[in-house]
This record gives C-alpha cells, structure tokens and sequence, in this order.
C-alpha cells in the first residue's frame, strides 16, 4: 500500500497544464488503457442483468491475475507526462486496483461479512434495485435469482475455508447475526423481498404472461432461495459461529499487523502509523470534551459528565415515542438543511432524496443512519433512518445525522460526483472513505454556519458525534493493534459520548469486523477543515465559502493528497487574480 501512496504522491505534482504533442500522446495512450480496465473490470466484477457475481475460486484467481497485469502497465505510464484530470485519473484508477488486490493478497473473500451485514443482505438490496420495465426485465430478473444459490453456496464455501484458516470475524460480534439471515425466509411468499416486483403488473404485460411470471417468482423463492437461506442459516448456526475466533484484533489474524497497516492506509489515504492515529485520537477528545463540559456549564446542570450523560441517555424527553415521530423529525430536519445550501454552494446536485426506515431485517445490528445512493438516473437518493429500539434513539443526535447522511453530506457529494458529466464513470462512481466520511463530517461542522444547532442539546449531540468519531480513532487502533479489549473500547466511547449503550456496543462491533474503515472520518474531515483554514487565512477578503466548497466537490471523491494539491491549486489562482 505504500506503494500506492507513493504513486498517488507522485500523480498530484501537477506538472504544468500546456498541451504538448508529447502530452496529448501520453493523454491517448493513458486514456484509452484506462477504458480498457474499466471495460473489463465491469466485466469482471459487475452484477449482470441476469446473474450474480461468479465467486469460485478459479474467478478470483483469473480476477487477481488480470488486476495485476493492468497495474503493471499503469505503472509504465509516467502521471507527470499527463494532464491535470488523467494525473487524477490515473491516481484513482491505481488505487482501485490495489484494494482489489490487497483484499485477495489479504483473503478478505474469506469474510464476505461484517457485524452488520454481509453477502446475503446485500443481494436482497441488490436485486431490489433491478430496473424492471419490459417482459425481458423480469425474465432476466428471473434468471438472476435462480443464480442465488449458487453464489451463496460459494461464499459460504469460501467462509468455511475461514474457519480453517482461522480468517473469520469475531465470535463476539456475531450475537444476534441469524436474525438477518431468518428474516428473508418467508412462508407466505407475498412477503419475501425477492417476490415484491411481482405485486403490481404493468399495464404493458398481459394478465396471462403476467400470472405465468408470479407462479414461476413463487416458485424460484419457495424452491430454491427460501432453501438457500435456510442452509446459510443453518451454516451460521451450528458450524461458524461456534468455530469463530475467540479474539478480536485484526492483528491477531494471519499476517494481521500488515492487513491493518494496509487497511489503515487504505481508508484514510494516509501514510500514518496506528500509534500516530491513536495520538491524534487521544487529543481530539481532549479538546471536544472541554467543548461538551462548557455546554454542561451553560446549562447549570448540577452533576458530574457522567452524569449528565445518563441524564441524556435516561430522560424520555430526549425519545421518540412513535416511528412517525423520528422519521417526521428527520424529513423536517432534511428541509431545514435544504433550504440552506444556497448559501454555502454553487453547485446543487438534480438528484432529490428520500427519507425512509432502515430495513426492518437488518435494523437490529445496524449503525444509526446512512446514505443509500441511487443506482440509476431515475431513482433517489434515500437518507435511512433507523428506527428499530427508539429508547435508543436520542433526538438531540438527530440534526447532526441529518446534515452528515442527507445534506449538505453524503447526498450532495454522492449526487454532485455522479451527475458529472465530464468525468469517466469510474471516477464518478468512484468513492473513498477518507473524503466521503471526512466531508459527511465536515458536513456536521458546516451545520454551525447554518444555524442548524439551535438548542444546547442539539449542539451537544454535535459533540457528542464529532466526539464519536474522534474515540474511532482511539478505539479502533487500541482494539486492533495495541491488545484493547472489547469491553475497555466499549467504557472508553460509554465514557466520553452520549451515545445510548446499544449504539455503543452495536459500533464497536462494526468497528471489530470492519478494521480501520472508521479512522477515515474524524482524519478525513480534519484534513478539510485544515485546507479551509488554510485557504481563508492567505485569502482573506477573497476567500468565497461556495468557491471553496466548488473546489472541494468538483473532483468527486478523491484521496486525500489529491484534494491538498486541486485547494493549493485554487489558493494559488485566487492569489493571481
């Protein structure tokens, strides 16, 4: 990986933009290897319109082989001799590769799961974005399911492989884990997910063919996914749960000190050490503690934080009492945010965005809230919004999960990225932790200019998330490479977040089964922040918060050393004029 951060250092020099015939050969020669790796990586990897993914091991192999092969011959073509964009291009192109890569060097196929979810949960949602329309559409949707099984059985193959190997998540955070699995297993098969195209006929398809199209969903879902999931079930049950890994550091796996540095630098696009990330942990929380502890002063309230904090974790006032009351205060939120974008951007996506419930059959062991992007031109974004255990689901957090999952956060920059036309799709499908995290983040802070924390509790549940991700980087390396218990991680983010106790347990599972990817929040958004400050300070007057964030967005997402050098870009420009 530090191969990759060397390359992607070396792409953003930035050699000046004149065009050259040397240039413009380089451009061509670069541009047209470029399509023909994403041609054949689609190819490759993609879900076609009629059949899941092939997960053997010859696949993967044949996979590994190829991705190896492109990565060399991106190597041979030097970032300086291209133009600002292909220099760009190519950084993301190289560290595509690599994480796929890197996941097969590393047996990431090994674990297709998280405590959250996994290869099974990800089909359902999968096949739910199928783009039904014509006859055709369902035949193919149809020839898709019936590959389901297969596919399954080959992850669960690759998972008992795991449990040889000793690669398995875990056993700790597996608690609970079949409950997402039993839900998709239906006796009444107008209630499975997979049957839900079938429940309201186009008015182009004749009753005959249409009833001919329902018995043989009917009989697919009953014969062979119900069976399917059933065996997945059983699997999970009596042979990988009880034969998960009693310990939960990745560095305990197989070569599991490099798989973490590996992760690290991967999801924060950084060169750091996970004792520099602790460091950096350890001082954020510092500082936002004393940010929390002078709201607690504002307040006059008479206790201590920890008090405070079960005051806040234990008061109905703070609650939801119905579904319809969150989700309510979430759409409402969602307005408020949107009638401010204006003021802080030029650019607004055409995209709109939904408000809906996390999926009840996940919902249990899922996080809070998140962004679901739309799939195609036609369809929404969604913000989900969790509404399993509402006792769990404290409405002072709420403005802040607003802003980072709906907008100005993940939607903005997912919707902007996407709808740029003059980007190659990979780049503008493309999406890394560190700046998308980093910006839903900074996306909280933004909320501040907006006016959106308008109550002491409301701006404490700001803290209380920014303090969230700042413990990530201090639980996460302390689990994962410095012997952390479960438990010491769970009193450290108890003790210094408001965040209820199911929250708590329920993150730093994620945080055991999906190593490193939560550093790339609070280290992403501090680089933002960072580049603004920057920006304003040797701007000054000139400084313009919707140019900047036109700088910042322009690109989609981009690692982290890209953006530094397009805002250095910018400052420099600006200074000219």
């Amino acid at each position: 990986m530090r191969i990759l951060l060397t390359i992607i250092i070396l792409t953003i020099g930035l050699a000046g933009c004149s065009t050259t015939p040397e240039r413009a050969d380089a451009d061509q020669r670069f541009e047209q290897l470029a399509r023909q790796i994403w041609q054949a990586e689609t190819r490759l990897t993609a879900t076609e319109p009629d059949r899941l993914p092939d997960m053997s091991a010859a696949a993967l192999s044949t996979q590994q082989q190829q991705r190896l092969v492109w990565q060399q011959q991106l190597a041979q073509l030097s970032p300086t001799q291209l133009s600002e964009q292909n220099q760009i291009n190519h950084a993301i192109l190289q560290y595509r590769l690599a994480n796929h890569i890197d996941g097969y060097v590393y047996n990431a196929h090994l674990m297709p799961l998280t405590s959250e979810s996994g290869f099974h949960t990800s089909v359902a949602m999968m096949m739910q974005r199928s783009a039904l329309r014509q006859a055709a559409d369902y035949e193919s949707y149809l020839q898709k399911l019936a590959t389901v099984p297969t596919y399954m059985q080959q992850q669960t193959d690759w998972m008992r492989q795991g449990l040889l190997t000793g690669i398995t998540q875990p056993k700790v955070v597996l608690a609970g884990f079949e409950q997402s699995i039993s839900s998709y297993i239906t006796a009444d098969i107008n209630n499975s997910v997979f049957y839900r195209p079938f429940t309201t006929k186009p008015d182009h398809i004749s009753s005959t063919d249409w009833q001919q199209l329902q018995a043989r969903a009917q009989q697919l879902i009953n014969e062979e996914l119900n069976p399917a999931y059933q065996a997945f079930y059983d699997f999970m049950v009596k042979e990988y749960i009880p034969g998960a890994r009693s310990t939960i550091a990745a560095g305990d796996l197989p070569d599991g000190a490099a798989f973490y540095q590996n992760r690290l630098e991967h999801y924060t696009t950084l060169s750091l050490t996970p004792q520099q990330v602790h460091n950096t942990g350890l001082a954020e929380v510092k500082r936002i503690r004393a940010e929390m502890q002078a709201i607690i002063d504002q307040l006059e309230f008479s206790g201590s934080f920890a008090d405070f904090i079960q005051f806040l974790r234990t008061d109905p006032q703070f609650y939801p009492k119905t579904e319809q009351e969150l989700m309510r205060y979430a759409a409402w939120l969602s307005k408020q945010a949107d009638a401010e974008l204006p003021r802080l951007f030029k650019t607004l996506p055409r995209t709109p965005y939904g408000v809906v419930p996390v999926p009840a059959e996940i919902a249990p062991k899922y996080t809070t809230g998140r962004y679901a992007g739309a799939s195609r031109d036609d369809q929404a974004g969604f913000y989900w919004v969790n509404t399993y255990a509402l006792n769990r689901r404290p409405l002072y957090e709420m403005p802040a999960l607003t802003l980072h999952e709906a907008v100005p956060g993940h939607h903005l920059q997912i919707s902007l990225a996407r709808e740029q036309a003059s980007l190659p799709d990979y780049r503008r499908s493309f999406y890394t932790s560190a700046f998308g995290e980093g910006w839903g983040l900074y996306a909280e802070y933004l909320g501040l200019e907006m006016g959106f924390y308008d109550d002491p509790y409301a701006n404490f549940g700001r803290l209380t998330y920014e303090m969230w991700r700042a413990a990530r980087l201090v639980v996460d390396t302390g689990m994962h490479s410095m012997g952390w218990s479960r438990q010491q991680a769970i009193d450290f983010l108890a003790d210094n977040t408001a965040l209820s106790m199911h929250n708590v347990t329920t993150e730093i599972d994620r945080y055991i089964s999906w190593p490193a990817q939560a550093l790339s929040y609070k280290l992403g958004e501090l680089t933002i922040r960072r580049l603004r400050s920057e920006a304003e300070q040797q701007l000054g007057v000139k400084f313009d918060i919707r140019h900047f964030h036109d700088v910042v967005l322009s690109n989609g997402s981009v690692p982290l050393a890209v953006l530094e050098q397009q805002v250095n870009r910018y400052i420099a420009t600006e200074l000219k004029n």
